[in-house]
């Protein structure tokens, strides 16, 4: 069983928000220009105090659940990383999730993949801080082109919904997954229906959706704009739209809905288990 991680403290995350917020009053001619035309925003053209926020919002999180809670609620994942898995984290921007992981779970071995160049000179910087650099491959790829096959897990951590084109990248991951393999995502906590979110907690991510998730989605092919609320039913649809034949909610937190995609190889009569 890994050990748990330590939960990173309250200010942590404060400083997330307040580097966000800031990120984004630099950013409002873009957005203003954006609401006017209908075009997106490339993740990359955004103020760069976005990426170190992001990171730092999100990681007290995934210290605390990410290999406590999360990996365990998946069907023999924790096992295979024990013994010494192959894993892809795709979207990974700063690494914090890939670094936590492989802190985790020494016997096995990372990829992170981000299509931001600059984040991922950033996440390799952290594992070597971190002395998982030994551990750990990062890359410039993007969810729908990044290399490898045989994984034992593909992550993808509050990004499917930021994504342009999230059937194809689905598609890609159901490619590079080993027969046995599972694909693990992590999406802000929503409910299917929009009048269920309008809570405290809901309210800020549609806003963060508005001006920095809706808007990349609309910046790549296809553009489908998911928005950070999608809810299970429509991530669900996704992912077997992507060619999963099995979706099912593994776990979940008040901030997060963990959803676990695993292999399912039709049996001779054709059906799916």
């Amino acid at each position: 069983m890994p050990a748990r991680s330590p939960t990173r403290t309250a200010p942590s995350t404060s400083s997330g928000s307040t580097r966000r917020s800031a990120s984004l009053y630099a950013d409002e001619e873009r957005f203003l220009e954006a609401f006017r035309t209908g075009h997106g925003i490339g993740w990359h053209e955004h103020d760069h105090r976005l990426f170190r926020g992001t990171e730092r919002f999100f990681r007290p999180g995934y210290r605390q659940h990410l290999t406590s809670d999360w990996i365990p609620a998946l069907d023999g994942v924790q096992e295979k990383l024990e013994r010494g898995g192959m894993v892809a984290d795709v979207g990974c921007g700063h690494g914090a999730s890939t670094i936590i992981m492989a802190q985790a779970f020494p016997s096995s071995t990372f990829y992170g993949y981000d299509y931001h160049a600059a984040s991922i000179a950033a996440a390799r910087n952290a594992a070597a801080e971190a002395g998982v650099g030994d551990r750990i491959t990062f890359e410039v790829a993007s969810a729908k082109d990044y290399p490898g096959t045989g994984y034992d897990l593909v992550c993808m951590f509050d990004c499917l919904h930021d994504m342009g084109d999230p059937v194809g990248a689905a598609a890609h991951v159901l490619e590079t997954l080993a027969e046995d393999g599972s694909w693990m995502i992590v999406e802000p906590f929503a409910h299917d229906a929009v009048e269920e979110n309008l809570n405290p907690v809901g309210r800020v991510f549609y806003a963060a959706s508005t001006v920095i998730c809706t808007p990349a989605s609309r910046d790549q092919e296809v553009g489908l704009a998911l928005g950070a609320q999608a809810g299970e039913a429509q991530l669900t649809e996704i992912i077997r739209r992507g060619g999963f034949a099995h979706v099912r909610r593994a776990t979940e937190t008040p901030f997060n809905l963990i959803v676990e995609a695993p292999v399912v190889i039709a049996p001779p009569d054709g059906r799916n288990t």
